[in-house]
């Protein structure tokens, strides 16, 4: 991986960011100085051999991260401020950025006591809606949906949340940059062609979101946790009380991160006051066919005509 000859500065997360390394999916700002993170080459490879590694991926110490992907890259993340990356021979440009603007960024975010949730975002009528949920639940083929329909996009596979402030308010999501990652299938069904898109890996690709796309922060009113069900059609329901601090949890970014860079007692705090100021619902699909665009509808039903929302 080639460093340019002096840090760009780029935009994401609500963060400031200077790098060594090219960053082409993010945003460049013409900000000089201040940066809120800062992003350079590094040699880590005495650190990482000199590491408490647990699960031969991980390492922690004080206020820094470590970070192993194999073929990849060391990475150490250190106080919501630093990111050292350490390319391995043969590392592709492509896989050492997929890492370093997922895991990295999400641990950067928690150091700082921003919440990254697992999913995409999109704005309708000014108000922010998340959807959360497994590798594969279809979070970001739902966001492209919202896109078709001309509606914009926040955030793909880390949603950053910020709080509502001292006060308490409504919490906030940051934008993060303008693009999306679809499988083939997903890209196929939506009606687009794969080979215009930048391959990642495996039937993954990178779809540029050359418009649609939100600069600014927006104000969080509703989480979507998807799901599939056996059942023919798609099916939503509001979660009830019990079940909300549960899936804000098992949907962080990277959660086994929380209690060692952020603290159980934040984590705890951050989604219980969010968790009181937003709807949260359970949106399942049929496990066979393609029905993000009926989900979308789903969706808006229930953000845009206040419909009684299904029991099941």
């Amino acid at each position: 991986m080639k460093n340019t000859i002096t840090p760009t500065m780029y935009q994401a997360f609500g963060l400031h960011i200077s790098s060594e390394i090219s960053l082409p999916e993010l945003v460049t700002t013409a900000r000089i100085g201040g940066a809120d993170v800062e992003i350079r080459l590094g040699d880590l490879s005495k650190d990482w051999r000199a590491a408490d590694v647990e699960d031969d991926f991980y390492a922690f110490e004080d206020d820094r991260f470590l970070f192993y992907v194999p073929e990849v890259a060391v990475y150490a993340i250190r106080g919501g401020r630093q990111i050292v990356v350490s390319p391995l021979a043969g590392a592709e440009d492509k896989r050492i950025r997929l890492y370093l603007l997922g895991t990295c960024m999400g641990a950067i975010l928690m150091q700082r006591r921003t919440l990254p949730l697992h999913g995409s975002a999109v704005v309708v009528d000014g108000r922010a809606y998340a959807f959360i949920g497994e590798s594969g639940a279809g979070k970001s083929t739902l966001a492209a949906a919202f896109r078709s329909r001309g509606y914009r996009l926040l955030t793909d596979d880390v949603i950053a949340v910020a709080s509502g402030g001292a006060d308490g308010g409504t919490p906030v999501v940051m934008p993060a940059y303008p693009q999306q990652k679809l499988w083939q299938e997903s890209i196929e069904q939506l009606g687009l062609q794969s080979d215009r898109y930048r391959h990642l890996y495996l039937s993954k690709y990178a779809i540029p979101v050359t418009s649609g796309f939100s600069v600014d922060a927006v104000p969080l009113a509703g989480v979507f946790e998807l799901s599939r069900t056996d059942e023919d059609e798609v099916a939503l329901t509001r979660c009830q009380a019990l079940e909300r601090l549960a899936l804000l949890r098992i949907h962080t970014y990277r959660p086994f991160l929380i209690s060692r860079l952020a603290g159980d007692q934040w984590h705890f705090s951050t989604v219980t006051g969010m968790a009181s100021r937003i709807d949260l619902y359970r949106l399942q699909r049929p496990a066979g066919g393609f029905s993000a665009q009926e989900m979308a509808d789903a969706v808006l039903r229930t953000v845009l005509e206040g419909e009684k929302v299904m029991q099941g």
